[in-house]
């Protein structure tokens, strides 16, 4: 009996997922966190993004996100909710507040250009509600360019260019039990839940 191409296609994909997740596991335990252990995390995504054909527009569009023009695809996480691994989709023009992700991350380009504008907290913390950022640089994720954060980073993403991105966001915990989340309003100073207020529940990928 043969098997239906589309079939093959599904079960090779997930295949090669898995294969690099326990890659990165391999590396990632017992060792310290730091940026040069993610910059390898980093390296061994790429050589799941370099396999394009198994990540196309066609089967993670940004479409299936309801109209809101970004669609987040999980592709693979621990029965305990870490190193979830997800597909982004979004449109050109979405952006978001600054926010931290209080676990780690490494983000890695299959097509299209992500801004990554980069913030320090310069307050001493002793108004929760409130805070102030500066500005400390820019970094552009495109193909070929990752960029990786540590638990207390800052940033906010910005989708540059003409075409949708899609973009392999892999970290420590899964997004959707990260209750301690922030967001910044840049204007008025206000820090937010972000879980609560930006994220969307995920899409997930065939098996």
């Amino acid at each position: 009996m043969s098997i239906d191409p589309s079939r093959r296609l599904i079960e090779a994909r997930a295949a090669l997922v898995d294969d690099t997740m326990a890659r990165i596991r391999s590396l990632v335990t017992n060792r310290p966190l730091t940026r040069p252990l993610l910059a390898e995390v980093a390296a061994l995504l790429q050589t799941l993004a370099d396999q394009q054909q198994y990540f196309t527009a066609e089967d993670f569009p940004v479409a299936q996100a309801g109209g809101k023009g970004i669609a987040r695809y999980l592709l693979a996480s621990q029965p305990d909710d870490t190193f979830a691994l997800y597909l982004n989709s979004i449109n050109p023009g979405m952006s978001s507040p600054p926010h931290d992700h209080t676990t780690w991350a490494v983000i890695v380009a299959l097509e299209g250009q992500e801004l990554n504008c980069l913030y320090e907290r310069v307050d001493d913390a002793s108004e929760p509600e409130r805070a102030e950022l500066v500005k400390r640089g820019e970094f552009m994720v495109e193909r070929g360019r990752s960029i990786q954060f540590l638990p207390d980073d800052i940033h906010s993403i910005h989708i540059q260019g003409d075409q949708p991105t899609r973009h392999f966001h892999l970290y420590g915990r899964a997004l959707e039990v990260l209750d301690d989340r922030v967001g910044y309003n840049l204007e008025t100073g206000a820090v937010v839940k972000y879980n609560r207020n930006f994220l969307d529940k995920p899409l997930f990928m065939p098996r």
